[in-house]
């Protein structure tokens, strides 16, 4: 991957939308400037999941700001990513693309447990180096993440659905605090946290939290004199009696809080007040980094050779019994043939998707031999993956579906001459490496005219390789299913 001097990371939360900018020098990346827009997208989301108009338009106003500071960065400098609300919202489909348009650059939507991942690869190169485990936090808006890790390494992650912007909706719609929908918000947040709490109770020495909320919370505490260090829980509890004392967020009258913070502050601090009561937390400092800071790590690492997609690509190989020969050959093949098929308009991010497909086209296998690849396509779609966005686990599903078999099931799937070629180059491989040896192949030379995939291959070959020319002339048929012209030519 290139390496570029300046790299940003726009974080599109269910309560904020950020952009971080830095500088790549050495191996150290220097903050350089960052935005914040109160989007509030969660608030946008009606009783059957859907974003209303006003916060797509919030949303859209806030990507425009961004763009005009990201205008002259290359493409492969920027990483955005969407988190809870564009996970459950039933129609990101359609906002994506016209966000996408406006910002300028692809949008990934991420899992909860990558977006814990990169929570805490920022919080952790915000540290000095320490031996003991930390819990780190993060209430988002519509979601919360739960880590413990040791150094740049996460043990445990946890994402848990529940948020300062859907708890300050569901329990607080109309701002009002009272000692019934206070205690209904943290008995709530209590049953989600006792999902983790006897794994991650007693398992760390310093908890910290890295989102707007704590550290909101955290000023408002010692502002008020409620806490001297961080946030503790005394000072929790004279906060929490200060609310039930005023009874209305818009009445607050505490030193710290910002106007665009009230709307969320009571469901946040709810979730809060849970967690140090069902994780046994005393105390808490605000974290400096958090998802951006992570996410403009990540994006670095994949300048250094240092790529998490690869690493979670060789631990699948490893956990589902992948031959790893027999992989290398098909990556290396598929590769050969896509190079033919797309010539100068290839995309070296897709010829990293290729790859990856064909070094795990086969886990399917360890599920059942019959139909393995809806098994390798299946457990892609939905295994958690770190490093891999939603849309990139989608891409390379679908592509390990494709490597064999009917293609009536991609009716309407690939979307361009990419798609099928990719699609293409895979199911060669795959073919001509069905022996599973290192015999060597005929001179093969694929390309890709006026919409016509041409396959030229020796003539001797194949009259002494009878089951492969039969499986070529299927896949002649196949292709034609799909409207596809696929040509043989033996020279």
């Amino acid at each position: 991957m290139q390496h570029c001097p300046i790299i940003a990371a726009v974080d599109l939360g269910s309560n904020s939308f950020r952009l971080q900018i830095a500088r790549v020098e050495d191996d150290q990346l220097y903050m350089l400037d960052g935005l914040r827009e109160p989007v509030r997208l969660a608030a946008g989301l009606t009783t059957d999941k859907r974003l209303d108009a006003e916060a797509q338009q919030r949303a859209f106003t806030a990507l425009g700001k961004f763009a005009e500071r990201l205008r002259d960065l290359p493409r492969e400098a920027v990483r955005a990513v969407g988190t809870n609300s564009l996970r459950v919202a039933k129609n990101a489909a359609d906002f994506i693309p016209q966000a996408e348009r406006i910002l300028g650059f692809p949008i990934e939507v991420i899992a909860g447990l990558e977006e814990a991942r990169l929570i805490y690869l920022g919080v952790a190169h915000s540290l000095p180096q320490t031996q003991d485990n930390l819990l780190v936090m993060d209430i988002g808006g519509g979601s919360t993440e739960f880590i413990i890790g040791n150094g740049f390494t996460p043990l445990k992650l946890e994402s848990l659905y529940m948020g300062s912007v859907s708890y300050s909706n569901r329990f607080f719609p109309d701002g009002k605090i009272t000692k019934q929908n206070l205690k209904q918000a943290e008995l709530a947040a209590g049953i989600e946290l006792q999902i983790i709490a006897s794994d991650y109770r007693g398992q760390w020495k310093q908890a910290l939290g890295s989102s707007g909320t704590a550290k909101a919370l955290s000023e408002i505490l010692l502002l008020n004199g409620y806490s001297r260090d961080g946030i503790t829980r005394e000072g929790l509890d004279k906060l929490r009696t200060h609310f039930l004392k005023v009874g209305d967020v818009q009445k607050l009258d505490l030193q710290g809080l910002r106007p665009d913070r009230t709307p969320a502050l009571a469901g946040g601090f709810a979730i809060m007040y849970a967690a140090f009561c069902e994780l046994g937390i005393e105390q808490m400092q605000p974290a400096l980094g958090a998802l951006r800071e992570g996410v403009l790590y990540d994006l670095w690492g994949r300048f250094h050779g240092n790529d998490m997609r690869d690493v979670t690509v060789r631990q699948f190989m490893q956990r589902y019994r992948a031959d790893t020969l027999q992989a290398g050959r098909v990556a290396k093949l598929a590769e050969v043939f896509a190079r033919q098929f797309l010539g100068d308009e290839i995309d070296e991010a897709a010829l990293q998707t290729l790859g990856r497909a064909a070094n795990l086209h086969e886990i399917g296998i360890s599920v059942a031999h019959s139909g393995y690849h809806k098994h390798s396509a299946y457990i892609l779609a939905n295994a958690d993956m770190p490093g891999f966005s939603k849309k990139e686990q989608a891409r390379l599903s679908l592509l390990s579906l494709a490597q064999r078999g009917n293609l009536n099931k991609l009716q309407g799937q690939l979307k361009n001459a990419e798609d099928y070629a990719l699609a293409m180059s895979l199911r060669l491989a795959v073919l001509f490496c069905r022996n599973r040896s290192d015999s060597a192949l005929p001179s093969l030379r694929g390309r890709l005219d006026d919409a016509k995939f041409q396959l030229s291959i020796e003539d001797d070959w194949l009259a002494q390789n009878l089951l492969t020319e039969t499986a070529l002339q299927e896949e002649v048929k196949q292709w034609k299913t799909l409207g596809i012209v696929m040509q043989l030519e033996q020279t």
